[in-house]
C-alpha cells in the first residue's frame, strides 16, 4: 500500500517551506541518507536526506510550491519505515483485489512552478536580484540544477532584454513618481522574512514581556583583547565573552534556561545559547550548544564557524536545533542600547549594546574613564518576574566585569 513522504520540520520554528528542488524523480528509489528534496526553510536552503529505503511514488507538490510541516509532499512506492521528520503514513486506497481488471495508472510527475504559470523556480539570491533590476522571473531559463534559475540567469536576461518586466500590481501607483509617495516598489517577502514577521507578532501580541538593563564594565575585556591582538594572538570576541557567562549565569538562574509550553514552563538540562546572525535578507539564530561547559576558546570557534555559515546560507538544520536563550548583539553598529523581542517560545533574550568610553571615579576619588556596555534582558513575564531578572542581570554583570573566570 502506497505511503506519504510529509514535509518534514527541518527547525524548531519551522512551520512550512519551500521545495526548491526534488532530487528524485518518479519511480526512483533512494537509500536512507540520501538526498530527497532541497528545501527553502524559514532560516536556510538544506537538503532533507532521506531516513528509510524506498521507491518515490508521485510528487504531490511540485518544485517551487510550499507545505506546511507534515503535509504531504509525495507518495512512497514502497516505503515500510516512518521517519521522525518526514513521516511516511498510510492512505486509504481501494483494494485492487476489488477491480482486478483495472490496474492503477502510472503515477504522474506533478508540473514544475513554470509549467503551470506559478512561482518559478530560483535561488534566494536570483529572486532578490530579480527584485532589484525590476524584471520578473517569469519567462527566464533557469542553467542550475533542475532548470532552477539563478542570479546569473537574471542578469543575463536583464542585460539582454529578454526578461519581462514586473507585472503591474492590480491597483498601480503612478510610475513617473508623480503620486503623493512617489514611485512604488512592492517586494515580495522570502520564506524566512514571512517566518520572522509571524513569529515576531506572535511573540509581541502572546507574550507579556518586561525588560531590566544594567551598564556593564567591561574595561578588562577591552583591555585584555588589545593586549591579546597586539601579541598576534587569536582573540574571542566580546560578545564570546557575553555567550559566555550568559551560559554561566544561566546555570545558576534555571528558569531562564526555559521554555512557556501550552500553560507550563519546561526547564531544560542542557544551556544552548542562540547568537543573532545578522544577513543580506534575514535575522539568523544559529545555535552555540552545551555552552556552560565549553571554554572560552571553544565557543569563539563555534561562534565564529555559525556566523560565517549564516552569512553564506550554508547552516545545516542541526545548526539551529535546541536553543534554550538567545544572545543579540549590535554593537558592531555603534548601537547604545536596545530592546530585543522573545524568541518563543523561550523565556528571554539578552540584547547586546556598544561599549563606551565614560567618565568615572575610582576609589581614590579620581576621575578615571571606562568602557562601559549597556545590556538588557527582555523576559516572560508567565516564568520569571522584575526580581529574577534582575538577579539574572547583576551575575551576567559580575562575570563580565571579572573575565578571568571566564577564560579559566
Amino acid at each position: 500500500m502506497p505511503r506519504e513522504l510529509t514535509m518534514p520540520k527541518l527547525s524548531d520554528s519551522m512551520a512550512d517551506a519551500v521545495i526548491t528542488r526534488w532530487l528524485k524523480s518518479t519511480g526512483d528509489p533512494f537509500t536512507r541518507g540520501e538526498g530527497l528534496i532541497e528545501v527553502e526553510t524559514d532560516k536556510a536552503t538544506v537538503v532533507y536526506e532521506a531516513e528509510w529505503d524506498g521507491t518515490l511514488g508521485s510528487i504531490l507538490v511540485p518544485e517551487g510550491e510550499s507545505a506546511a510541516v507534515g503535509a504531504p509532499i509525495a507518495t512512497l512506492a514502497d516505503g515500510d519505515e516512518d521517519g521522525d521528520g518526514g513521516a511516511a503514513t498510510d492512505r486509504a486506497a481501494p483494494s485492487p483485489a476489488a477491480h482486478p481488471e483495472a490496474a492503477p495508472p502510472p503515477p504522474v510527475p506533478a508540473p514544475r512552478r513554470e509549467e503551470t504559470g506559478r512561482r518559478p523556480v530560483a535561488t534566494p539570491v536570483a529572486r532578490r536580484t530579480a527584485v532589484a533590476l525590476g524584471v520578473s522571473l517569469h519567462g527566464i531559463t533557469g542553467t542550475g540544477p533542475g532548470g532552477r534559475i539563478t542570479a546569473d540567469d537574471v542578469t543575463r536576461a536583464a542585460d539582454q532584454g529578454t526578461a519581462p518586466a514586473v507585472a503591474a500590481p492590480s491597483t498601480p501607483a503612478p510610475q513617473d513618481g508623480s503620486g503623493p509617495k512617489g514611485e512604488v516598489h512592492v517586494l515580495e517577502p522570502t520564506p524566512t522574512q514571512a517566518t520572522i514577521a509571524r513569529r515576531m507578532t506572535e511573540s509581541a501580541t502572546t507574550i507579556p514581556v518586561f525588560t531590566v538593563s544594567a551598564d556593564v564594565d567591561v574595561s578588562e575585556i577591552v583591555t585584555s583583547r588589545r593586549d591579546a591582538r597586539d601579541r598576534g594572538e587569536n582573540v574571542p570576541s566580546v560578545n564570546d565573552f557575553v555567550v559566555k557567562a550568559a551560559a554561566a549565569a544561566l546555570h545558576e538562574f534555571p528558569r531562564f534556561n526555559a521554555s512557556y509550553v501550552d500553560g507550563k514552563v519546561e526547564l531544560y538540562a542542557r544551556v544552548n545559547v542562540g547568537i543573532a546572525v545578522s544577513t543580506e535578507d534575514a535575522l539568523l539564530v544559529p545555535v552555540v550548544r552545551d555552552a556552560d561547559r565549553k571554554s572560552l576558546a571553544e565557543i569563539a570557534v563555534d561562534a565564529r564557524r555559525l556566523a560565517d555559515a549564516a552569512r553564506a546560507r550554508t547552516l545545516t538544520p542541526d545548526d539551529f536545533q535546541g536553543g534554550t536563550f538567545t544572545v543579540s548583539n549590535l554593537g558592531m553598529f555603534g548601537v547604545r542600547s536596545f530592546t530585543a523581542i522573545v524568541d518563543p517560545p523561550q523565556v528571554a533574550i539578552l540584547a547586546v549594546g556598544s561599549a563606551r568610553r565614560e567618565p568615572a571615579e575610582d576609589g581614590a576619588g579620581r576621575v578615571v574613564f571606562r568602557d562601559v556596555m549597556t545590556v538588557t534582558l527582555s523576559c516572560d513575564h508567565r516564568v520569571v518576574y522584575g526580581a529574577d531578572g534582575a538577579r539574572f542581570l547583576s551575575r551576567l554583570r559580575e562575570l563580565l566585569e571579572r573575565p578571568l573566570s571566564l577564560a579559566l
